[in-house]
């Protein structure tokens, strides 16, 4: 696993040198590299803590459970507007992968403090459900069965891409466009 991390890292198009300095100071702290989503991750005792993302604007670390963590300087970030559990450091040069040292490693410090504790991100309040999937759910006993025993990620995935559309119409025809999948226990975004 190393040797194809190193390769990973040693050939990056994207932020090798930021990456590479990241990866250093990461090497510092008592987590484990290892590759998860083909991206260099960081675990605990065998929990996921942090991982690399590499954008087109910046070197990411994002922290899976980022909220959770105080954070005086505000240097962590949601990743869009529905990021719920996951807060990012972003990065834009060797120099500030450095001169951010010590804010990385008790950021660090506390996920770990935060993993050991068994804390958790609350969960959500109960969705404010899509009105075309609330008459869906009315309308198809079936469709509101299966919708209900996917899991609260792939619920929520589900009512922001309807509820994305402006007009019913669209939204109507998003439900009916993933109708069978959510019946076949799917995800939006399961291969």
């Amino acid at each position: 696993m190393t040797q194809a991390l190193d390769r990973q890292f040693d050939t990056a198009e994207s932020w090798r040198e930021t990456g590479l300095a990241l990866r250093a100071v990461l090497g510092r702290t008592p987590l484990v590299e290892t590759r998860k989503w083909g991206k260099p991750c960081y675990t605990h005792a065998g929990h996921n803590i942090a991982i690399l993302q590499r954008m087109n604007d910046f070197l990411a670390l994002m922290f899976f459970k980022g909220t959770l963590l105080d954070d005086p300087d505000g240097l962590l970030e949601a990743q869009g507007p529905n990021s719920r559990a996951a807060k990012r450091l972003c990065f834009t040069s060797v120099a500030q992968v450095q001169a951010r040292e010590a804010q990385v490693q008790a950021l660090v410090a506390q996920a770990i403090a935060v993993d050991k504790a068994g804390l958790g991100v609350p969960a959500p309040d109960t969705p404010d459900w899509a009105p075309e999937l609330r008459d869906r759910f009315r309308d198809d006993p079936a469709f509101e069965a299966a919708f209900f025993a996917l899991t609260p990620g792939r619920q929520r995935a589900y009512n922001l891409h309807v509820s994305g559309a402006k007009q019913s119409a669209t939204r109507i025809a998003r439900i009916d466009r993933h109708a069978d999948r959510i019946l076949a226990g799917k995800g939006l975004n399961d291969r």
